[in-house]
């Protein structure tokens, strides 16, 4: 199945390292998700909806999915 991306402001922490840690996830419809934890962060594609990036492999409301960011902007795969 080919997915869409859909492009979403996130609210990032920054470490001191420089490395980027999403917390909130704002969709485009305005809803708000918190991310509650990073499991992984990785250079990977997006085999869904196409692209590639840094692949960060979250858990939200106590599910797990990816979120991309991808030359500057963040996007999920969407249907």
């Amino acid at each position: 199945m080919w997915m869409r991306k859909a492009y979403v402001e996130v609210l990032v922490r920054y470490t001191r390292e420089g490395q980027k840690i999403p917390i909130l996830i704002i969709w485009e419809d305005g809803r708000k998700f918190s991310v509650d934890r990073v499991l992984d962060i990785r250079r990977a594609a997006s085999l869904k909806a196409g692209g590639q990036g840094i692949r960060y492999r979250c858990r939200i409301c106590s599910k797990e999915t990816f979120l991309w960011f991808e030359e500057g902007k963040w996007f999920v795969e969407a249907l």
